[in-house]
């Protein structure tokens, strides 16, 4: 399947979670400093209700791995980028907020 890009740096591959792309879409408008985000895979989870929540897990070769929760589903977040984990988790935060 072919990557279709949003704005050239959202990936989007497959579907995304409910409400998880306008946070997306304005995380990527307010920071240059990334470079793409990728969502991955989405999996059923019973903790996941209420609005949406991201989380930071792993550094990667090129940026970092992230968790999104909604709707009760959790999905997989490649972010490439140079920012260290503090910077991005703040970032997260604000688009969250926005």
């Amino acid at each position: 399947m072919k990557l279709r890009a949003a704005n050239n740096r959202l990936k989007i591959e497959h579907s995304i979670i409910d409400g998880l792309r306008p946070v997306l879409e304005q995380l990527l408008e307010q920071n240059d400093a990334i470079r793409s985000i990728v969502p991955g895979v989405i999996r059923r989870v019973r903790d996941a209700n209420g609005p949406v929540a991201m989380h930071l897990t792993v550094p990667t070769t090129n940026g970092w791995k992230g968790i999104a929760l909604a709707s009760g589903s959790r999905q997989e977040l490649f972010i490439s980028t140079a920012m260290d984990k503090p910077a991005l988790e703040a970032a997260m935060e604000k688009a969250l907020k926005s």
